[in-house]
């Protein structure tokens, strides 16, 4: 069943965390991204944005072999609200049928760009089978490059389990948060947390 609300968190039993990655694949960080879960044994959901897909479709295509989920950033990134219903429908599906190409099935989880959200765009997004998702960690807000202390005091403050993580592996400079998710990935395995994706979190759902 999917909810028409924005999931950030979810009521679990198990110590279980989903770490998610916007605006990529991108063809340096992605890979760091991708070595650091390697490493822990955990995966993750990257929200790709279409036309990176398009650009990069052999990253995203090792993103998928290597157990990771896929979710659906829209085709271009823009705020959905300032869109007509139809156009941001298109964003959508365009997305959509690039992830299908990628990894031979629909992905069933969403983030819109900016977390640009109304009903409108709740009810469309649950219409088309999607779960909307955010984040517990927003002020983290390392997209501004705001320090790796930043990120992690800020996500720290925010992790519990069944919680969703937000970062970035695509646009501009993300060395800061792939040191700062190296640490928590670190921190939050010795703790005894896994690392799961968004599909699987829902699923511990109590």
């Amino acid at each position: 069943m999917v909810s028409i609300a924005l999931v950030e968190q979810v009521s679990v039993r198990e110590k279980v965390v989903a770490f998610t990655f916007d605006d990529g694949p991108h063809p340096v960080y992605t890979h760091q991204v991708l070595e650091i879960f390697r490493r822990a044994s955990g995966r993750a959901t990257f929200f790709m944005i279409g036309k990176e897909m398009e650009a990069h479709p052999e990253i995203a295509a090792e993103v998928h072999r290597e157990g990771h989920e896929i979710g659906n950033h829209t085709y271009t990134h823009p705020d959905l609200t300032k869109l007509t219903l139809k156009a941001a429908g298109e964003e959508l599906q365009r997305a959509e049928r690039l992830v299908q190409e990628i990894t031979g099935q629909p992905t069933r989880c969403f983030r819109p760009p900016y977390f640009g959200v109304n009903d409108d765009i709740l009810s469309l997004a649950a219409e088309r089978g999607y779960q909307t998702i955010g984040a517990v960690n927003g002020d983290a807000k390392d997209w501004d490059n705001p320090g790796v202390e930043h990120i992690l005091e800020h996500t720290r403050s925010a992790v519990k389990p069944g919680s969703v993580l937000i970062f970035h592996d695509g646009y501009g400079d993300r060395s800061e948060t792939v040191e700062a998710v190296r640490v928590l990935v670190d921190e939050l395995v010795a703790e005894g947390y896994r690392l799961v994706t968004v599909s699987e979190l829902l699923r511990f759902s109590l």
